[in-house]
């Protein structure tokens, strides 16, 4: 009753979404260009005319920009390549192992050709794991047990529906010290997992995340999603510590800032410290932020997170609008009942002054943008991201008990 009035006010101050203004002129499919700096031809390349240019060194992704008119190779890279960041691969790469026991943990429901796609790219992964745990989160069919059986990966199956309850059926069938978590819309670098290992040089971290790129830019979904929503966190180390978690002491440290639940490793021992991941956050009931709500946990407690732009991955994101529209939805209502089950975990008003005071003043402000200057590909989905973030407080306040994991 209460969601469907607050959709009703909504709908009748919305408009019907047009083309976002700043797409008109945007070609489908935008390329990607993979540039390597260690070539002779850089220098004298022609200009690149469009699309997201990726730098690579060594092999691995150190800088990009999108590009919408002609510019050189050597102009652009110079531009967005940074010193320090050639030099910390460098670094990264020269530094040897210290933690080879750790699992690769894929949770997947219904998308067996993705599934297929994302355990090719492990055989070929400098770190072999001990283990790859695929837990079948109540798919289907038996296509995607066959997938699984065929690459050799163990096979767990989850019969509650939601991501958080197969993440940890998951951690539970591990046996490694360390646990690396992908999903099955991943493909992986070849040094994903060694280089998210390498980041656990000192023992307070508890958890280690990876750059993510897209896989493609095909559709306009696809390229408003990496452009408002992607998990790109830039190409330096950042430690995540009780400094940042403490520096916003208003509105709370934002942690969804800390990487993607598609490329992260945690510890295994956190998990018998502070719980598992909170089934109340979970993709089709609250939404999703499962993931960052963990985060958040981990620095409660003392913990330090890390991002290691070494350990590379690629996304593949929704294709179509609609599906993006529903994703968008579920990304609001996991976070803002994230903030709530953090509020109820910690006892940080900092949460709820964010949902009460900060949201409200935020989504004033870009709904009388959109209705003075029309739409943009960042307000598309603005009836989606405030339904959202209704639907995931009510949510969490009819099952304010504490979960059992």
């Amino acid at each position: 009753m209460q969601l469907a009035y607050v959709h009703g006010a909504i709908e009748r101050v919305m408009m019907r979404e047009p083309i976002p203004s700043d797409l008109k002129d945007i070609s489908f499919p935008i390329p990607i260009h993979y540039l390597d700096l260690a070539t002779s031809h850089l220098a004298v390349a022609p200009p690149v005319s469009d699309g997201l240019v990726v730098f690579l060194s060594d092999g691995l992704p150190v800088g990009q920009a999108y590009i919408e008119r002609p510019e050189t190779a050597a102009a652009l890279a110079e531009r967005v390549v940074r010193p320090e960041t050639l030099e910390h691969a460098r670094q990264v790469a020269q530094t040897p192992v210290g933690n080879r026991d750790v699992s690769i943990l894929i949770c997947t429901k219904d998308r067996p050709e993705e599934l297929r796609r994302c355990l090719a790219s492990i055989p070929k992964q400098s770190l072999s794991p001990v283990e790859i745990i695929v837990v079948d989160n109540a798919s289907a069919g038996e296509a995607t047990r066959r997938v699984v059986e065929e690459s050799g990966a163990t096979y767990v199956r989850e019969d509650r529906v939601g991501l958080d309850y197969a993440r940890n059926a998951a951690v539970r069938a591990a046996r490694t010290e360390f646990v690396a978590f992908t999903d099955d819309d991943v493909v992986l670098h070849e040094r994903w997992l060694e280089n998210l290992m390498k980041g656990f040089d000192l023992p307070e971290i508890a958890c280690v995340t990876g750059l993510v790129l897209p896989g493609e830019l095909a559709t306009p979904a696809q390229f408003i999603f990496e452009k408002h929503w992607g998990f790109g966190r830039g190409y330096l180390r950042q430690d995540f510590n009780q400094d940042f978690y403490t520096r916003d002491t208003r509105y709370g440290a934002p942690v969804w800032t800390i990487g993607a639940g598609a490329s992260q490793a945690i510890r295994r021992k956190v998990f018998d410290e502070i719980g598992l991941f909170d089934v109340r956050l979970d993709m089709g009931a609250a939404g999703c932020s499962g993931d960052s709500e963990y985060w958040n946990r981990l620095l409660h407690h003392g913990h330090v997170c890390r991002y290691e732009p070494t350990a590379v991955a690629w996304h593949f994101h929704r294709k179509d609008m609609k599906g993006l529209a529903k994703q968008i939805y579920q990304y609001m209502s996991g976070h803002v009942a994230a903030l709530l089950v953090q509020y109820q975990n910690t006892g940080n008003n900092a949460n709820l002054r964010r949902i009460l005071l900060s949201f409200p003043k935020y989504y004033a402000g870009r709904l009388r943008r959109r209705l003075r200057k029309g739409t943009t590909s960042h307000d598309v989905f603005l009836k989606q991201e405030m339904l959202g973030s209704v639907n995931g407080a009510l949510y969490v306040l009819r099952r304010w008990k504490r979960p059992a994991w």
